[in-house]
């Protein structure tokens, strides 16, 4: 008797130790940014947007609700929070004061919540899962990242012209809410003005008179792994302030995909999500 509930106990403890995890729920707005409802030194409650380019949190001065029990520096700098979301604690968060974020948000947080553990971005069912040993892969592809100063790039093919693939590395920003924003470099190298059907443009001057056009158009293919999108939104900036040094891959493409990342953070692996084939937002 001894022997066989010993037994049972064992499988019992080695099927806890594979599914060990915890979630972490969210909600997305209507501009595709992920909002997480938190409790900040267990007396802020703060709705903060998920930013994976990033490994902190902030505040933004544009808050919506009271942020008084973070206590800043004179460098707008607050060590040592604790952020409770629902049974989720983490503590020795840093914040920083006054950086915008987006809609419906207080401020942002970044990938602290997941430090030294794989997680998964489950957009079919709002949460995010920590995995406390190795997670469920079965029905992922694998996609190589390059993880440098607390942010995610991959690399993915662009169909600009016919049939030719250019390959290019993204940041993963899901604090943009549009699909592709192309670097000034890419741009002009590729010749995106001319090679892609625009659908809309705007024209922007500084103080100094210097002018930016932010123009929108369609990429005819974009190939992540095996994975092919098609008529993908895509920006990108012409004029004299050249300021966008990379390109990103946005939340409204971040949605179309179930995301899991490594402990190590060397490999992410990705599904189709329910958004996969949803229409493309619109930049306005």
């Amino acid at each position: 008797m001894f022997r066989k509930s010993s037994i049972i106990l064992l499988l019992s403890a080695g099927l806890f130790s594979i599914n060990a995890q915890q979630t972490i729920p969210f909600r997305i707005t209507k501009h595709n940014n992920i909002i997480i409802k938190t409790l900040v030194n267990k007396k802020d409650s703060l709705d903060l947007m998920f930013q994976i380019a990033m490994k902190d949190a902030s505040i933004s001065p544009e808050r919506q609700r009271k942020a008084d029990h973070i206590v800043f520096t004179k460098d707008e700098i607050s060590d040592h929070n604790t952020v409770e979301i629902g049974k989720f604690t983490q503590k020795n968060v840093r914040f920083s004061d006054n950086q915008l974020a987006g809609h419906e948000a207080d401020g942002k947080i970044g990938t602290t919540l997941f430090e030294g553990k794989a997680f998964k971005i489950d957009y079919d069912t709002n949460e995010f899962v920590i995995y406390d040993q190795k997670p469920d892969l079965r029905g992922y592809q694998p996609i190589p990242i390059l993880y440098d100063q607390d942010a995610f790039y991959i690399a993915a093919d662009n169909v600009i012209d016919g049939d030719k693939q250019e390959e290019a590395y993204f940041l993963l920003q899901s604090g943009y809410s549009g699909g592709l924003l192309y670097s000034n470099d890419f741009a002009a190298e590729k010749e995106l003005d001319k090679k892609l059907k625009i659908t809309g443009e705007k024209t922007l001057k500084n103080s100094s008179g210097k002018s930016i056009i932010t123009k929108q158009g369609i990429l005819p293919f974009l190939k992540i792994g095996n994975s092919v999108l098609k008529d993908v939104s895509a920006g990108f900036f012409i004029g004299d302030l050249k300021k966008q040094t990379v390109n990103y891959l946005g939340a409204d493409l971040l949605r179309r995909f179930n995301w899991i990342f490594d402990a190590d953070r060397k490999m992410a692996y990705i599904k189709p999500s329910k958004y996969f084939s949803e229409p493309y937002y619109t930049i306005n």
